[in-house]
């Protein structure tokens, strides 16, 4: 009997490949799709290392429409739940960093005889690992590095305490629609059908009915958790889930709200529609759904449609372009950004009319200055005027106006209109977390710390395992001088993806407490040696804590580096400079982030490594032209 095709024992556990189930002590878990098969490929070769690349041509072929990156990483984080792994000790299947994974437990192959009652078992021990390396000082590595993290609460579900209710408001998620069409190539449609049923019910009544944003509830895709976790974890008493089977112009969603107390099925339904239509029935699902939550409620006033949906396309093809945008953007990397404007384009070429595509061509500009090393002055234009434009067709966009105040915020730095615009934007849809999360942004460079504050936590209600949120609620306590519990936030992020680049903030809160010993370690987990970003970081950090030789030399690096690339202000050019005592070179980086109308200026108000450049006029001026004087 192959190992293929056989039944398997490792741990507790007890594989059978033939009939495709997991079974715990006895017990069937629910493992299937790509976390089952992911499972089936590493026990092929037990002990021996399956790349990344391999995986990705055995279940995501060359022409799938798919985030491979992101549907990996879910899939072995779904796996590793099952199994009750993790990779900081890693039982079963271990990360190796950038390249791959491998199965370590060893296996017991069952073999069965004849009578059926009676079976023989081989055990087949996992291979050595190939690297100089042995398993157990990986381990042990992963175990200090999560000793350095400690400090936060673990895992992004625990970020914050569990999201508090509003009194008299109701919460409810719309859970991943599954995609039953069979081609990986169509997750883009499953999950633009998600957020649009999202918009759609967030726009309802947005102060009794409170829907949970995408972030969060993308957690779930193809999520083994029961909803008494879903609804504990992100605060919600109802759940939508469904699916969706797309065949050329036909389209089939099933869709059931349930009350997660009880797991009453409120609302079980089967649409079949042509694709045409598809909007029209989005809005026709929403108001079932709020006709069967106001059941529950009794006496009060009706949840009703909104009278003034916002403009749909003209045509469908505008429209599955634009899903394809939005799935592109919501990569938030630059080739993400790139391609999401090649759509949008493409939907606003198909109907020129086509509000919400320009609202995504301005928010995919509005970003990607930040997200790529170019000037502001490239893309920030165009970002203006696809905003613009998405408002003269539909002014009741929340996404255009929450765009508009970013870039008018980041680029004009125009306060008052930036202002206007978010809260513009948070009237007409209180449940768009972004347009909170933004704002938040806005108010901490003001200095407004407790309404910054405020907002963030109004963000996490409706978002409540978003990285970013979490992460910047930790900038705005580190910009507030809170830097201890800046500290504990940042941690949790890093503790759930040591990756996350927004969360390496932390080094200038350890800097601020003088723990100079734990931002240098923080750097050395950053460190890629062609990264210049991570040399400005070093001279930083060398420079506050008074090592000026070391300082040098990593700024030497840096200067070395940045030649290979166009080179722009950001914010760590000016710290690297003013930590090393180089005030007259950080004024003239300065002088040159206002001549681009660099984003990098934003912080002027807040920044705690400006402090010794308070009392100099020429700060004083600077924060004047940039409307931040007082």
């Amino acid at each position: 009997m192959s190992v293929e095709t056989g039944r398997l024992r490792f741990g507790v556990y007890e594989l059978n490949l033939a009939a495709r189930e997991l079974c715990k002590h006895g017990i069937r878990l629910k493992l299937r799709g790509q976390p089952f098969e992911i499972l089936a490929i590493l026990l092929e070769k037990p002990g021996e290392i399956v790349t990344r690349e391999v995986m990705q041509k055995r279940l995501w072929p060359a022409d799938t429409f798919v985030d491979f990156e992101h549907s990996l990483n879910s899939a072995i984080k779904k796996l590793r739940q099952a199994l009750g792994d993790s990779p900081e000790n890693s039982r079963y299947i271990e990360t190796i960093p950038r390249v791959g994974y491998r199965f370590v437990a060893p296996i017991q192959v069952i073999q069965e005889a004849s009578s059926q009652t009676d079976t023989t078992k081989r055990e087949i021990p996992a291979s050595p690992p190939a690297s100089s390396m042995s398993r157990w000082t990986i381990v042990l590595i992963l175990s200090l590095a999560a000793i350095i993290l400690a400090g936060g609460s673990w895992g992004v579900r625990r970020f914050w305490p569990r999201p508090a209710v509003p009194s008299g408001r109701i919460m409810l998620a719309v859970l991943p629609f599954e995609n039953l069409t069979g081609d990986a190539g169509q997750e883009y449609f499953s999950d633009g059908l998600t957020e649009e049923m999202i918009a759609q019910l967030g726009r309802l009544d947005p102060e009794r009915l409170g829907v949970i944003a995408r972030t969060s509830v993308m957690h779930y895709k193809n999520t083994q958790e029961q909803l008494e976790q879903i609804g504990h974890e992100l605060g919600v008493q109802y759940v939508l889930e469904g699916s969706v089977r797309r065949d050329s112009d036909k389209v089939r969603i099933n869709a059931q709200l349930i009350q997660v107390k009880d797991q009453t099925h409120l609302l079980a339904r089967q649409y079949d529609r042509e694709v045409s239509s598809l909007l029209a029935l989005q809005g026709e699902i929403a108001q079932e759904i709020a006709d069967e939550i106001q059941l529950t409620l009794g006496g009060h006033k009706r949840i009703a449609a909104d009278p003034k949906p916002a403009v749909s396309p003209s045509s469908y093809e505008a429209y599955d372009l634009y899903l394809k945008g939005r799935y592109f953007w919501n990569k938030r990397t630059a080739p993400g950004f790139q391609q999401a404007v090649e759509y949008f384009q493409q939907a606003t070429a198909k109907d020129p009319n086509y509000a919400r595509a320009y609202a995504g061509l301005a928010d995919s500009y509005a970003l990607m200055s930040s997200y790529s090393f170019v000037q502001q002055s490239e893309f920030m234009p165009k970002a203006h005027a696809a905003a613009l434009r998405a408002l003269q067709i539909d002014d009741s966009l929340a996404e255009a106006h929450t765009s508009l105040a970013l870039i008018t915020e980041n680029y004009d730095w125009d306060w008052k209109t930036a202002e206007k615009e978010y809260r513009r934007a948070i009237q007409l849809d209180p449940n768009y977390a972004t347009a909170h999360h933004w704002y938040a942004e806005y108010l901490t460079w003001l200095g407004r710390f407790d309404e910054a504050l405020r907002e963030s936590e109004r963000a996490r209600q409706l978002d409540p395992l978003s990285l970013i949120i979490a992460t910047d609620n930790g900038a705005i306590l580190y910009y507030s001088r809170q830097y201890d519990r800046a500290i504990k936030q940042f941690r949790s992020v890093l503790a759930m993806e040591p990756s996350f680049p927004r969360a390496h903030v932390v080094i200038f809160a350890y800097v601020e407490k003088g723990m100079f010993a734990e931002a240098q370690a923080e750097v050395e987990k950053w460190h890629h040696s062609d990264d210049a970003t991570v040399w400005e970081v070093q001279a930083y950090v060398y420079g506050r804590s008074g090592q000026q030789a070391q300082a040098r030399r990593a700024l030497a690096k840096w200067e070395q580096l940045r030649g290979r690339r166009q080179s722009h202000p950001t914010p760590m050019h000016v710290m690297a400079y003013i930590a090393m005592g180089k005030k007259e070179e950080a004024f003239a980086w300065f002088e040159k982030a206002y001549a681009e109308h660099s984003y990098a200026l934003t912080d002027l108000k807040v920044e705690p490594n400006y402090d010794g450049l308070r009392s100099n006029p020429r700060f004083q001026e600077l924060l004047r032209r940039v409307g931040l004087a007082q």
